[in-house]
């Protein structure tokens, strides 16, 4: 007996104990699974939000001027229409960043360039002091000093094809330098620039073709802004593309393009510095190409980067230009607006056809001064771009029963502070109305108050608390067909 227990009360408690004993080795039987229900999210009515009186009276709308940088006639407040206290603004991170651009650095890097004689894709690829081969291994090197150990630096290889180059079919290599994002956010910013060169002969390797405005200049914009935003650390990714073969049918920008979607490489933007060194006189402005139609992602791209440039620097004048780029010209991002990614180009307002692809496109014809205004132009959006929440998806937008009244609902981003709402009338090349809501009014909105009989061309972007913004989600049209 075990401490006085008499036996027949003995085996039920050591069966038992051997049972038990089992499940716990063995586990336990499988029971079957109740599902739990989830919790019901709670319905909140929606925030309601009336635009401005003269959106619904169908009057001028106040109109962003480009110059001034402000909306109105002439003066006036940052937006057009607002709530709470989130709104675009000039960030001081950012704008120390555009005071640290190098006039020297630029002047630099496209003496620099220039001194290989030529960059032409047919020329010498062993020598150390002249031709491509130099051109782009110094450009590998430099891409790895400014980017003091946090650029990704890599040779990106590829063969001509002899149908567009003459017949030959030689090896080239984009330059490709990628600064990593620290945000869980896939999407990536493309900043480039071609390096290459050519006389008037597209398929002479040979003879000098310094190439300094084209497209040095581009190329030396490229290595500045890889500088000075590699000393710090961003949402977005941001890849600084040399690219090969532009004067051979932008064969070096195809082949990326055509690996990023093989790679499912997400391309958010793109944009495109060729011919941007000026000269003596020449005005403080900048051409910026887009293809349409008007609302295609590219003239949207346009309208984001008109606007940046009038909060950041509203004495240099955008032009916006109506095409993809001037006539019977291109330039590398064709090859991404090809494939519908919002890509732009930059070029100097009053190009020297006369020294373009000669031996007297040279450093010493450049004005640097007007390359810092670029540069900083550049940056100002890199910057927003890709240090402001990323870019909004487009809301879900269903008619509400009262005429010019619409329900807006998106997932809201932890990271942004507020949305910039845009109301602008198909046509006009800029943005026009803005309205305002903070993180606590999004993402569930009664919008009311737009003139039924009107159409707008609606979209949103995300604030971060320093104004950061990003870009804006493609445009809807709101009212009648």
């Amino acid at each position: 007996m075990l401490n006085g227990m008499k036996p027949r009360r003995f085996w039920p408690i050591l069966l038992l104990i051997i049972f038990s004993f089992a499940c716990a080795l063995l586990g336990e039987p499988e029971r079957p699974q109740v599902p739990t229900p989830a919790p019901a999210l709670p319905t909140l009515p929606p925030v309601e939000i009336s635009v401005q009186e003269a959106l619904a009276a169908g009057q001028t709308l106040p109109v962003l001027d480009g110059n001034s940088g402000s909306i109105g006639g002439g003066g006036g407040a940052a937006a057009a229409v607002q709530t709470g206290q989130v709104v675009p603004a000039v960030d001081p991170e950012i704008l120390s960043l555009l005071n640290e651009v190098s006039q020297q650095n630029l002047q630099a890097y496209v003496q620099t360039l220039s001194g290989f004689g030529t960059r032409h894709p047919f020329s010498d690829t062993q020598s150390e002091q002249f031709g491509v081969g130099a051109a782009r291994r110094w450009l590998f090197r430099e891409f790895e000093t400014v980017g003091r150990g946090r650029l990704q630096v890599r040779f990106d290889d590829f063969t001509l094809n002899p149908a567009s180059s003459g017949g030959f079919a030689f090896p080239q290599q984009n330059v490709i330098a990628t600064l990593p994002g620290n945000g869980s956010y896939p999407g990536t910013i493309v900043l480039m620039a071609h390096y290459d060169s050519r006389t008037i002969d597209p398929f002479d390797g040979q003879s000098s073709a310094p190439g300094a405005t084209d497209n040095a200049s581009g190329v030396a914009i490229l290595l500045e802004i890889a500088r000075l935003m590699s000393g710090r650390t961003w949402n977005q990714t941001i890849i600084f593309a040399a690219f090969a073969a532009e004067e051979l049918q932008t064969q070096g920008s195809r082949h990326f393009v055509t690996n990023a979607f093989a790679t499912g490489l997400q391309i958010d933007f793109a944009i495109n510095n060729d011919i941007v060194g000026g000269r003596a006189g020449t005005p403080q402005a900048v051409r910026l190409f887009s293809p349409g139609p008007d609302l295609s992602v590219s003239r949207q791209f346009a309208r984001y980067f008109h606007y940046i440039n009038a909060l950041y620097a509203p004495d240099f004048q955008i032009i916006l230009e109506d095409g993809g780029d001037r006539p019977q010209r291109y330039s590398d991002h064709r090859e991404f607006f090809a494939v519908g990614i919002p890509a732009l180009r930059l070029t100097e307002p009053n190009e020297d056809t006369s020294v373009q692809h000669t031996s007297r496109d040279t450093f010493d014809r450049l004005d640097y001064g007007y390359m810092v205004q670029i540069t900083r132009l550049n940056l100002a959006v890199l910057a927003n771009l890709a240090g402001a929440p990323a870019r909004p998806e487009s809301p879900i937008i269903a008619p509400m029963a009262t005429p010019g009244s619409y329900l807006l609902t998106w997932p809201k981003d932890n990271a942004a502070a507020g949305y910039v709402f845009s109301f602008r009338r198909p046509g006009i090349p800029h943005y026009e109305a803005f309205y305002y809501v903070t993180a606590e009014q999004a993402g569930n909105i009664a919008l009311n108050g737009l003139d039924p009989q009107a159409r707008y061309a609606f979209s949103m972007a995300a604030l971060d608390s320093s104004g950061r913004l990003s870009g804006f989600s493609p445009e809807t049209i709101l009212g009648p067909p």
